[in-house]
């Protein structure tokens, strides 16, 4: 339909699990608790400057081109992803295989069962100096996008996964685009409405743990999916239940 093949009935599932990847990156440990003073940083202006209402403009301009930033380097890890996917068609079964036992290790942690040392750390690049301007903000979305790391890496991994196992470029990437608007539609919300929100923030950082267990359930669930052919079964779940949907795609 419309000769574009993008969305069909088939990637509802991985589109509705990329979204929550992405807003449950924005709640992860190292993402929320710097939120505010980060949107202060590239706006110019102190944090208590950042929460007063007059100034909601001016950080809600500066979060518009860092979700900007950091939506190119997801956008470019999606089309990459999928290219590669399509390039390893033949060995897609053993490719899922092994990236969903890798997803479920990864939801094994954030759900306590056991730790991996090396998500427990985070890897930051560097930000420019040029904080206030529209393009120093989103500089600072793309350093966010590849250096926030590994606190966003095993959502973000189990996202790359799907979109290589997508059937073209165009839908892995359209993927990796939605996680992108699951992660930078909250940063919008709160850079608009921070000098109201910074209650929820606070109620937010003291639930971290509640938090890393649903990344857990959802990173598991991703995995035990990719292994047992979850998404298709899904997929034609939905087709069953709501047929209208195959005109799509």
């Amino acid at each position: 339909m419309f000769g574009v093949d993008i969305l069909d009935a088939a990637m509802f599932p991985a589109l509705i699990i990329a979204f929550l990847a992405g807003i449950i990156s924005f709640l992860s440990p190292c993402v929320l608790p710097i939120v505010p003073p980060y949107l202060a940083y590239m706006s110019g202006i102190t944090l208590t400057e950042a929460t007063e209402k007059e100034n909601s403009k001016t950080v809600f301009f500066a979060a518009v081109f860092f979700v900007m930033g950091l939506s190119t380097v997801f956008l470019i890890l999606g089309f990459t992803a999928s290219t590669i996917g399509k390039t390893l068609l033949f060995y897609q079964d053993s490719f899922k295989l092994i990236a969903g036992l890798v997803v479920m290790l990864f939801g094994l942690h954030f759900l306590r069962i056991f730790r991996l040392g090396f998500l427990d750390h985070e890897a930051r690049f560097g930000a420019t100096s040029q904080n206030g301007s529209a393009f120093g903000a989103y500089v600072l979305g793309l350093a966010f996008a590849f250096g926030w790391t590994p606190c966003i890496g095993p959502q973000l991994a189990a996202i790359l996964t799907l979109a290589a196992s997508e059937g073209s470029v165009s839908q892995g990437t359209f993927l990796l685009g939605i996680y992108a608007l699951g992660l930078g539609l909250p940063f919008l919300i709160v850079a608009l409405f921070l000098n109201r929100l910074s209650g929820t923030v606070n109620w937010l950082k003291n639930r971290m743990s509640v938090i890393e267990s649903l990344m857990g359930l959802l990173l598991w669930t991703i995995g035990l999916m990719l292994l047992t052919g979850g998404f298709e079964d899904f997929s034609f779940w939905i087709l069953d239940n709501f047929p209208a949907l195959a005109d799509f795609g």
